[in-house]
């Protein structure tokens, strides 16, 4: 299945000069969404995966039917102050400013191994906070999957000690 054929791209959206890749008619398509999900299920199995952990909000839309799929956990990274317990948090760079994201402090046990989930890599700034949050807690990074990965804004330099699979790739 093209799986591109349900991205739609907005062009100047959020600003001008961006052109968005619209996920929400991959997701309003139960099959296209399905083989999406099913293609990371496979990766994930491939790699021994104990529990998935993804960003808010997009990496919940990918990351929650994954583990759903493979019968474990997921984590959830979220902005400061969105989760109720104990947490650990990162600082980390946007283009213009800042960010901190959180995970419960007991969210991942020492030596699990982690799938990192997302609906696209961009700059890659996101993932290698999210990263930073699960090997501060033990887990190992097995891999980190994404619909999209956009190769102009070369996010995968960041995550280059990594195993990175992606559904689709946009120069």
């Amino acid at each position: 299945m093209d799986l591109r054929q349900y991205v739609e791209i907005v062009d100047n959206y959020p600003k001008e000069g961006i052109r968005f890749k619209d996920i929400t008619p991959l997701m309003n398509d139960g099959e296209a969404y399905r083989t999406a999900v099913n293609e990371i299920v496979k990766y994930a199995k491939e790699k021994e995966i104990d529990i998935i952990v993804g960003p808010e909000a997009r990496g919940f839309i990918i990351g929650c039917p994954v583990s759903y799929s493979l019968g474990i956990g997921f984590a959830p990274v979220r902005k400061e102050g969105k989760l109720p317990r104990e947490v650990i948090k990162v600082d980390y760079g946007l283009e213009y400013g800042s960010n901190v994201l959180t995970i419960h402090k007991d969210a991942i046990k020492p030596g699990q191994r982690v799938l990192i989930t997302d609906d696209l890599l961009a700059t890659g700034g996101t993932i290698e906070a999210t990263i930073k949050l699960v090997e501060e807690l033990g887990g190992v990074v097995a891999g980190c999957a994404f619909l999209i990965e956009l190769g102009y804004l070369d996010g995968m330099e960041k995550l280059k000690d990594y195993d990175v699979f992606t559904l689709m790739k946009y120069e």
